[in-house]
């Protein structure tokens, strides 16, 4: 009779493991640093953000739910007058707080670092023609001129798990290192989708950097970066190259000199479509030189047109140093045969004559 021992234990290998949120979804996750991060921000010329509840409360498509009217009414209007508007603008949500310094319907626009105050449903249609499309302040609304440095986190934990899990832990240690700094003039604020989930911790900052406002975008952040960020990036102005993803103004297929990794070449500040143009653009290429701006694309993709120029002179040459083929090599042979048939000629000549002069003495 066989007996089976027992263990008093459930068998928990056949449980599934317990996973660590931050193995899973945070810091520790597997794709952190496996991508370039350059060029990878969304090209954009001006942010409209608007203050709208808190980030445990937005559904993944905050700008086009039901439930959320405001957002999803200025996301329609903006999207009514995307032809009318003169630049790129990103439409973005974050937390809106009452009794703090952002509220519901407060909208903050950069670069221009103004805030007008209580953007209501009635008002989005006239907001949307005067500020964004006009380019006017707002003849109905309250505004007022934003200083210091404005970080915004994604922590849009409905659209994806990781910036839900990133994004508070990030926001709480800004807000932790500022105080310890005594930074009063430093704003942290948890935002939605800014794209490129999988580079979360996903974060902007904006800030006044030579006189201009700058937006820099940061991924793979952790709470380790936050320091340098306010240290290196808002309190000196340099950029954090190895988690810098790009910056307002400045598109995809582009770059900052300054995070240019010090291998690279330097970029001209070309469009896209530019490339097409290559083969006869030398000359337009010199005139936009000196413009700054990018070489390294999205994902390791360079622009950089000096290189495609060396390119196509190495390919010339290449042409003109190509080695010989059949009918080359047969008329150098017969080059050579031509040569010989001449020498050959000579000497003869040459023994005739000494011949003769030989039997003319003989005589």
């Amino acid at each position: 009779m066989s007996s089976v021992p027992e263990t008093g234990a459930t068998d928990i290998s056949t449980e599934p493991p317990v996973v660590d949120d931050n193995v899973k979804f945070g810091f520790l996750r597997k794709e952190m640093y496996t991508e370039k991060l350059a060029g990878t921000a969304i090209a954009y010329d001006r942010h409209v953000i608007l203050c709208y509840k808190t980030h445990e409360t937005w559904p993944s498509r905050v700008e086009s739910s039901d439930s959320h009217p405001l957002p999803k009414l200025l996301a329609g209007a903006l999207k009514a007058r995307k032809n009318d508007i003169p630049v790129k603008t990103l439409l973005t949500i974050c937390e809106g707080r009452e009794g703090t310094e952002l509220s519901d319907g407060d909208v903050l626009l950069f670069p221009e670092m103004v805030k007008y105050r209580g953007l209501k449903e009635s008002d989005i249609n006239s907001f949307v023609d005067e500020v964004i499309v006009n380019v006017k302040p707002w003849s109905t609304g309250v505004q007022e001129t934003m200083t210091g440095s404005h970080v915004f986190v994604c922590a849009h934990n409905s659209r994806d798990r990781r910036c839900g899990v990133c994004g508070p832990i990030l926001i709480k240690k800004f807000k932790e290192e500022a105080e310890l700094r005594g930074l009063k003039n430093v704003s942290v604020s948890a935002c939605s989708h800014v794209g490129g989930h999988k580079y979360a911790g996903n974060l902007i900052i904006y800030s006044v950097q030579d006189e201009q406002v700058c937006g820099h975008w940061y991924g793979y952040a952790t709470p380790n970066d936050v320091p340098a960020l306010l240290d290196q990036h808002i309190g000196k102005g340099e950029i954090i190259e190895r988690i810098w993803r790009g910056q307002m103004g400045v598109p995809p297929v582009k770059k900052a000199q300054k995070a240019v990794e010090p291998t690279l070449p330097n970029g001209n500040d070309l469009e896209v479509n530019e490339i097409d143009n290559r083969t006869n653009g030398i000359k337009e290429e010199k005139e936009k030189e000196n413009v700054g701006g990018c070489c390294q694309g999205a994902n390791g993709f360079s622009c950089c047109r000096d290189d495609e120029k060396t390119e196509i002179v190495t390919e010339t040459e290449k042409e003109v140093k190509k080695p010989a083929g059949k009918l080359d090599f047969l008329t150098k042979k017969w080059e050579q045969h031509e040569v010989f048939t001449t020498a050959a000629l000579v000497v003869a000549i040459v023994t005739v004559a000494v011949a003769y002069s030989f039997y003319k003495r003989s005589r």
